[in-house]
């Protein structure tokens, strides 16, 4: 069966709308929200498409748009993000509403936990920083993100919403995620490494365990 989900998320601060397949291939929205003010996406540099994925991420934030597409790409998705905030006021609705709208939609792609390896962990160093990131899904959603970031922003988006929205995504689905970056000296380096590594994790994670059980652990519910 298609892991793959819609979903359109509208709030007072943010209209969200996200398509995702957890196992690439062709994805598409009927319609774009940019349609519905006529706003044109800002660029492109969060964009791609191959045999296996398609890759559209426009949230208003290029920082952002490069983190999750980071995100997807390695962990084998194709993924259509598009997202219109009230960026005039700052980055937080934006981020923090995209981050829980695709921890949904992710949520809502993987169905039961069944069939899957359930746990998943996964290293991704990018020049002199290396993160690791360790998840389990666990319908337990808890999140422990450390990423020792000391700038105040990287471009537009701020650093204290970096972790928020991994954070955040953990909420929407479900899943119980620690990312630590273990060391490196840039930042945006240490942001990179940190969402391929939490990709790689997600990756084995979802993966075929061999059979159509629930995967469990003794002592351990879901």
């Amino acid at each position: 069966m298609a892991r793959s989900a819609v979903i359109k998320r509208v709030t007072n601060e943010t209209k969200i709308q996200i398509a995702l397949s957890l196992d690439g291939g062709h994805i598409a929205i009927e319609e774009s929200i940019f349609a519905d003010k006529n706003v044109a996406p800002t660029d492109e540099h969060a964009t791609q498409q191959t045999s296996s994925q398609i890759i559209q991420v426009q949230t208003g934030i290029g920082f952002l748009d490069h983190m999750l597409h980071a995100l997807a790409k390695h962990a084998g998705w194709s993924i259509i993000i598009e997202c219109i905030g009230d960026l005039h006021i700052d980055d937080h609705h934006t981020a923090e509403d995209v981050g829980i709208t695709l921890g949904q939609t992710f949520h809502k792609a993987l169905g039961q936990v069944r069939g899957v390896k359930r746990f998943g962990s996964g290293f991704a160093p990018l020049d002199e920083a290396l993160s690791r990131a360790v998840v389990d899904l666990s319908n337990r959603p808890f999140a422990v993100v450390e990423l020792g970031l000391k700038r105040e922003k990287i471009g537009d988006l701020s650093c204290e919403m970096i972790p928020h929205v991994l954070e955040s995504f953990a909420q929407g689905a479900a899943i119980t995620m620690h990312v630590d970056c273990l060391r490196g000296f840039n930042d945006h380096h240490r942001a990179e490494s940190a969402f391929k590594a939490l990709a790689v994790a997600i990756k084995e994670a979802i993966s075929s365990n061999g059979t159509n059980e629930v995967p469990s652990t003794k002592g351990v519910l879901f």
